[in-house]
């Protein structure tokens, strides 16, 4: 491949991880995500 291309492969990459990431705001996912990581970092440490 070219650099063009190389170029707009990236650039497309990056326009669909933020179009991911921006229905994953838009549903709430966060939250989820927050939720599930501080319930395992918490049963790693002995806490919980």
């Amino acid at each position: 491949m070219d650099r063009k291309g190389i170029l707009a492969a990236r650039v497309s990459v990056f326009i669909v991880s933020i179009c991911f990431i921006a229905m994953g705001i838009m549903r709430n996912e966060h939250f989820v995500v927050f939720k599930k990581a501080v319930k395992i970092c918490l049963e790693c440490i002995g806490l919980g």
